[in-house]
C-alpha cells in the first residue's frame, strides 16, 4: 500500500509514511503504509508489507514499556471506526486508533553508539551534537552512556535539524524538556538491553511525545522500529566500522552509490533492494517478538 483510501472518515494529514483520518472527537486513525523516506524524500518504491511490520513492533514496544510511560493507544478497534468490512480490509494489521493527543514539537533522539551524522560530528568537531566525548573513540562503538541529542521535526521535504538541549528548553519549557530527556533515556535502556538478548543492538533510535489535556506526557507515533532506529545484528558487530542493519540504513547506502542530489523526486529502487529491505524489516520483527 502506497496511499491509503479511507472515504468515511476525513484525512487530516500524509506524512512521509502515515496517514492520518479523525475519529471523532478524541481520536485518531493512524494508518502505516509501505512508503519509504531516505533523506527526507518519498521514494516511489513501497516496500510490500512494511506498514504491517511497523505498526506489529510498535504495538509489541507501546505495550512492553507501558510501565515506563503511557502511549497513545486506544480500546477502540479498527472495526468501531471503519464498520465496512470492504474499505476496513486493506487497512488490517497496519491501522491503530489511537488517543488525539497535542504531539510536541521536538523529536527526542538517542544514541548509544557513535555512528551516522553522530560519528560525522565526532570527526570534526570531538563532540555529538554539542556534547564533548572522550579522545580516540572509533566509528560504531558504544558510547560512555547514551546521548539525548534532539531534534526539530521536519515538514514533508524538508530536514531535521539538531538542535540543543537548552534550545529545548526555550521551546516547551525546562520541566517538559527535563521529562522528555529522561523518559528518551529510560525507554532506551530498557530496549536496548531486551534487544541485546535478542540478539540486536540498537544504536540509536528517535521517539515522538505528546500530552493530553492535563498535561501528561505520553509516547506517540511509532516505537523503536526499523524506520526511527538503527539496527545491528550483534553476531556481526565490530568496532571502526559500519556495521549491517535491519533498517532502512540498506537503502541509504545504495542511495549514496547513485548520483541523486537527495531532493524529490527519488529515485526507484531495483527489485533486489526492494526485496532485501523487505526481508531485514521482518527479520528485526521476528528477532524481537519471538
Amino acid at each position: 500500500m502506497f496511499q491509503s483510501h479511507v472515504t468515511s472518515l476525513p484525512l487530516l494529514h500524509r506524512g512521509k509514511v502515515r496517514d492520518i483520518y479523525a475519529a471523532g472527537d478524541d481520536l485518531l486513525l493512524i494508518v502505516t503504509t509501505d512508503r519509504l523516506s531516505a533523506f527526507d524524500v518519498v521514494l516511489p518504491d513501497p516496500i510490500p508489507g512494511k506498514g504491517a511490520v511497523l505498526t506489529a513492533l510498535s504495538n509489541f514496544w507501546f505495550q512492553r514499556m507501558r510501565d515506563l510511560i503511557p502511549n497513545h493507544l486506544s480500546d477502540r478497534r479498527l472495526s468501531a471506526v471503519i464498520p465496512d468490512a470492504v474499505e476496513r480490509a486493506p487497512l488490517e494489521g497496519r491501522s491503530i486508533v489511537v488517543r488525539k493527543l497535542r504531539p510536541l514539537p521536538v523529536e527526542a533522539v538517542v544514541r548509544g553508539y557513535l555512528i551516522g551524522s553522530g560519528w560525522k560530528d565526532y570527526q570534526a568537531t570531538g563532540a555529538v551534537c554539542g556534547i564533548a566525548l572522550p579522545p580516540g573513540l572509533r566509528q560504531a562503538e558504544q558510547l560512555p552512556k547514551p546521548l539525548f541529542t534532539p531534534s526539530t521535526k521536519a515538514e514533508l521535504g524538508t530536514h531535521d535539524e539538531n538542535i540543543s538541549y537548552q534550545q529545548v528548553e526555550r521551546i516547551i519549557g525546562p520541566d517538559r524538556a527535563a521529562q522528555v530527556r529522561d523518559a528518551a533515556l529510560r525507554i532506551y535502556a530498557a530496549a536496548a538491553e531486551y534487544a541485546r538478548g535478542r540478539g540486536i543492538i540498537i544504536a540509536d533510535t528517535k521517539f515522538e511525545f505528546g500530552t493530553d489535556a492535563a498535561g501528561r506526557l505520553y509516547l506517540i507515533d511509532e516505537a523503536l522500529t526499523p524506520d526511527s532506529s538503527r539496527f545491528w545484528p550483534a553476531d556481526n558487530y565490530q568496532v571502526g566500522t559500519s556495521p549491517p542493519s535491519f533498517d532502512k540504513q540498506y537503502v541509504r547506502d545504495y542511495l549514496e552509490t547513485l548520483a541523486w542530489d537527495k531532493k524529490a523526486p527519488g529515485p526507484y529502487l531495483p527489485a533486489e533492494v526492494i526485496a532485501n529491505t523487505a526481508a531485514k524489516y521482518h527479520e528485526a520483527l521476528e528477532r524481537l517478538t519471538a
